[in-house]
């Protein structure tokens, strides 16, 4: 999957969920990589989080090859719930990323280790408590508003996290590399002083919004072929 993810990003592929009316799942703002530049791609290996690491453990004897981890911590400030020994199991488990609802400490051992790890942060500190667990543990992760599974993908980036249902990666990923083609000429072309404003025909499009206040620019860019906003 993170092969299938390369030369796209998150922002490609939000567009590409808009154009084909999949529901927008992403990660609350402020969940970034340990490591800059550090990306994940794969299918949601969820798992909820509470206060113990024994958890993580019983997920990974579950992991299939490419799996991202993706913990559930409700979001919490107060502790750390994944560090070094659990980073450098999920990589022995096959699991090729992790995604976390909450933070992550030891981060020079996880930047050594070189496992995608995406949080809101880190913090020294520990679970010092031990919650009762849900029948659904290792079923379903709520990340946000967000409840994902094993029938999502999981895409990370620079510019956050996302979520998308697993039988609609294909015509996704399809579809952003479509966006992002179109893109890219685009921007070449305003290199080469090609305006964005002459590409997109944007004096006829306030032209035909002057007769017309209901049309929108994303009409008239669908209708010139532009792909700035979806």
């Amino acid at each position: 999957m993170l092969k299938e993810f390369e030369g796209l990003s998150t922002p490609l592929v939000a567009d590409a969920c808009v154009r084909l009316g999949v529901e927008l799942r992403a990660a609350p703002a402020g969940v970034s990589g340990v490591v800059a530049g550090g990306r994940v791609a794969g299918r949601v290996l969820p798992v909820r989080h509470y206060g113990s690491v024994d958890v993580f453990l019983e997920a990974y004897g579950a992991a299939r090859d490419g799996d991202v981890l993706v913990i559930d911590n409700g979001g919490r400030t107060d502790e750390a719930c994944i560090g070094d020994l659990a980073v450098l199991e999920a990589r022995s488990a096959g699991v090729t990323g992790i995604v976390v609802w909450g933070l992550h400490r030891d981060t020079p051992e996880l930047v050594e280790i070189g496992l995608p790890v995406f949080s809101y942060g880190a913090l020294p500190l520990g679970p010092v408590r031990l919650d009762g667990r849900e029948p659904e543990a290792l079923v379903t992760a709520r990340f946000g508003p967000h409840l994902v599974g094993a029938d999502d993908v999981v895409f990370g980036d620079a510019d956050g996290v996302l979520f998308v249902p697993f039988d609609r990666v294909e015509e996704v990923l399809a579809t952003a590399a479509g966006i992002a083609r179109t893109e890219r000429a685009q921007a070449e072309r305003i290199r080469s002083g090609d305006t964005l404003r002459r590409q997109t025909a944007f004096d006829e499009y306030l032209e035909r919004r002057a007769a017309d206040p209901s049309y929108s620019f994303r009409q008239h860019l669908r209708r010139v072929g532009g792909a700035i906003e979806e």
